[in-house]
């Protein structure tokens, strides 16, 4: 039976929903955490694989700058599908509870990553346990699984989101729907300190067994994820909706009929902060790493650690203000300052300098992006109601992932294939400008979009979460 999708309150149903306790709060703060350490390890770790190693594994090419528009390719086909996953996993997160989800979503991505790192090259090399090549099934394996990835994530951080913000006090709402995201730090860094040990002492890392390493290893966090979540209670809100015999057995139909301005604010909300994750964590990474400014090293692993050490301070800080002065002021705020830093910080990337490319990665991610993503989860979660909120967080999340976080690396890699002479490392004549300016130029665009959907979205700070109304829809009525 397919129910009325905004019923009226009924204050005498059976609502027979356990309180939640401190302890409740704390076994779903790590449990969502642990998901969230997961998918941005897994990020984080192809992210780098992309720009360093993917290359010359699975798509060697006489050209490296060819090499690397063709590794960000699978890279974009992970967020190509991720709505996809959004939209299956979160039809399922609004019919059968957010903990299964959160179940499932969490062991594709995990055994999708653990499978790369178990992959056979295109040529192969004498240094690696698999020293045949396979030549072009290794590719089409590594989409393979680049696109079960995506299909998990697709839901994965929507839902720790949505846990965690219907477990939380209305009043710091903020604060703990933002602690979920410190374990997208904890990921971030283990990644990168996994791939800079892994790569230090061996620059040729593409002749050995070891950039395998970092993948073998996301068995241990899926390990330790399942474990948390395997206890974690399902959250209050979708109880009672079970209790009140409310669940919507047509979400995605109900969401698209009642809840489209909603979703199209998402949307427009996600670009500033899904764009730049990317673009400062993968495209950044190799464009300082190219012929257009050659720096040597691990610097894109030193650069994260660094980057994640600042966000885990930014997130919850982000989390509290957005409490204290309203989700859209907080989140404005600081897509404001990524607006106007994107210009300099991309200029002090094309000087070649290791530290100054620590340190604005670090300002970049640190205070821009992850201050946007740490008043986010709250947010997001509050923009829609209780009987579609799944599915509505999900698709705005991964939709807003294709134009953003996945197109804006391939264009930036196609641009400093077009801009870089692969040869000598310098500009093609008649290029114009460093290929820095379009990379920034493009990052400014999603900004602004980003700045200006805040000016047309109503605030939801501390809204019923029960209340099967979307935020706009509430706030016209």
């Amino acid at each position: 039976m397919t129910l009325d999708p905004h019923p009226a309150a009924d204050p005498d149903a059976d609502t027979q929903v356990p309180v939640v306790t401190k302890e409740d709060l704390r076994k779903a703060a790590w449990g969502a955490s642990a998901g969230s350490a997961l998918e941005y390890y897994d990020f984080a770790l192809y992210s780098l694989a992309s720009a360093l190693v993917f290359g010359p594994l699975f798509f060697p090419t006489d050209n490296p700058a060819t090499g690397l528009v063709l590794s960000f390719a699978t890279y974009f086909i992970g967020f190509a599908v991720r709505p996809l996953g959004g939209v299956f996993f979160g039809r399922l997160g609004d019919r059968l509870g957010r903990k299964f989800v959160l179940m499932a979503t969490i062991i594709l991505m995990g055994v999708a990553s653990t499978c790369i790192g178990l992959l056979p090259t295109y040529y192969g090399s004498e240094g690696d346990w698999y020293s045949g090549g396979v030549g072009m099934l290794a590719p089409i394996l590594l989409i393979v699984l680049r696109i079960a990835q995506g299909l998990g994530a697709g839901a994965e951080m929507a839902g720790a989101s949505i846990l965690m913000t219907e477990y939380s006090p209305p009043k710091k709402r903020g604060f703990y729907a933002s602690l979920p995201f410190l374990g997208v730090q904890v990921g971030t860094v283990v990644a990168a300190l996994v791939y800079f040990l892994v790569y230090r002492g061996h620059s040729e890392i593409t002749d050995t067994w070891l950039w395998r390493v970092p993948f073998l290893a996301s068995v241990v966090i899926l390990a330790v994820a399942m474990y948390l979540r395997v206890n974690l209670k399902e959250s209050p809100t979708f109880k009672k909706l079970e209790a009140k015999d409310q669940i919507d057995e047509r979400p995605l139909h109900n969401l698209l009929k009642h809840s489209r301005p909603s979703l199209l604010r998402g949307i427009g909300l996600r670009l500033a902060e899904n764009g730049s994750s990317s673009m400062y964590q993968a495209l950044a990474v190799a464009y300082v790493t190219s012929a257009a400014v050659g720096i040597k090293g691990p610097i894109g692993a030193l650069s994260l650690v660094f980057a994640a050490s600042l966000g885990s301070i930014v997130i919850p800080i982000a989390g509290k203000l957005s409490d204290r002065f309203g989700r859209v002021k907080t989140y404005r705020a600081f897509a404001y300052f990524q607006l106007v830093s994107a210009f300099p910080i991309w200029w002090a990337l094309s000087q070649g300098s290791v530290v100054l490319t620590i340190v604005v990665i670090s300002l970049a991610l640190g205070i821009g992006t992850w201050g946007m993503f740490g008043s986010q989860s709250a947010f997001m979660s509050e923009l829609f109601g209780s009987r579609q909120r799944y599915l509505g967080v999900s698709v705005a999340r991964e939709v807003s992932a294709v134009p953003s976080g996945g197109i804006a690396p391939l264009i930036g890699a196609w641009i400093i294939a077009m801009v870089v002479a692969a040869d000598g490392g310098k500009e093609v004549p008649g290029a114009g400008l460093g290929s820095w300016v379009f990379i920034a130029g493009y990052l400014c665009i999603l900004t602004l979009i980003t700045i200006g959907t805040t000016y047309i979205t109503p605030d939801p700070i501390n809204r019923d979460l029960d209340d099967p109304l979307d935020a706009v829809s509430a706030a016209r009525n």
